[in-house]
């Protein structure tokens, strides 16, 4: 199999299988939330932290010192890049998403995100049945957040893209640990997909291959992270800044306060480290 065709089924599997996983779960039972996804998304946290700081990075930096004299600071340029990529889409999705429910902020509804399904952008699930919305809106609502997630999933898919144009090892390099930390990062977001399509009078068979529809843009994110990491050092220092500061967001701003929203504790704070600690000795060692 082709370096290229192996990227794609993997990003295949890490995006669609993530987020159809994740759809299966909130299909088959009515939890959302549970202390083991919260210790497994905390400790995915902490394994892409080490990824992108000691790994992605430390190549963007290499490759860009072959481009100009002051490479870190084209790292920073592209890093900002990526954050500000992810952190946009993320506020269009919570425009979108805030309209589907009237409300405003008070002292039962803050701004910031108090809620897990406010943080995966569902919109307000709960909220539509104790105002005892119809089905359409239910239903609306996941087709919404389908939306979303399916765009929201092109950064993600070039993290992984970026990592397999660096690994030297398809099958046990960074790419492929980033391909599973991603999927397990799917898992709650297809849920929150599911649960509101479910609720507003999709089939679950059929609500499931929906949300494992919205990963299938992972692949075309995945293609453009590898093509540009195979283009050059400026493409792969561009890539793989671009790639960490998305995955960096994603991480601080998505995984690590849903991890504490699922399940409020200090024990994913302990998980973040034991992550944190594996894959510094995965790269290391």
């Amino acid at each position: 199999m082709s370096p290229f065709a192996f990227v794609t089924l993997v990003t295949l599997i890490s995006g669609a299988g993530g987020t159809g996983l994740g759809g299966l779960i909130g299909a088959l039972f009515k939890s959302e939330s549970n202390r083991t996804i919260s210790l497994l998304l905390a400790f995915a946290g902490g394994v892409m932290t080490a990824m992108v700081c000691f790994d992605l990075l430390a190549e963007a930096e290499e490759a860009a010192s072959q481009v100009t004299e002051h490479g870190v600071l084209l790292v920073i340029l592209a890093v900002a890049l990526g954050v500000a990529v992810v952190y946009l889409l993320n506020h269009l999705i919570d425009r979108k998403t805030r309209k589907e429910v009237s409300h405003t902020a008070d002292a039962d509804h803050p701004e910031t995100h108090d809620d897990i399904d406010e943080l995966v952008h569902a919109d307000h699930l709960n909220m539509h049945k104790r105002h005892h919305d119809s089905k359409l809106s239910l239903f609306v609502a996941g087709v919404v957040m389908a939306c979303a997630i399916a765009l929201h999933n092109i950064p993600e898919g070039m993290t992984i893209g970026a990592s397999f144009a660096v690994s030297s090892d398809l099958m046990w390099g960074t790419g492929m640990i980033m391909a599973v930390l991603i999927g397990l990062h799917n898992i709650p977001e297809g849920m929150a997909v599911a649960v509101p399509l479910i609720s507003g009078g999709t089939g679950r068979v059929r609500a499931t291959l929906l949300t494992a529809a919205c990963g299938l843009p992972t692949v075309l994110g995945a293609w453009l992270g590898f093509w540009l990491g195979d283009i050059g050092p400026l493409g792969l220092t561009m890539s793989l800044g671009f790639a960490s500061g998305a995955m960096l967001y994603v991480v601080f701003g998505e995984i690590m306060p849903e991890s504490y929203l699922i399940y409020r504790s200090k024990l994913p704070a302990f998980a973040v480290m034991v992550g944190l600690a594996l894959g510094m000795f995965m790269i290391f060692f």
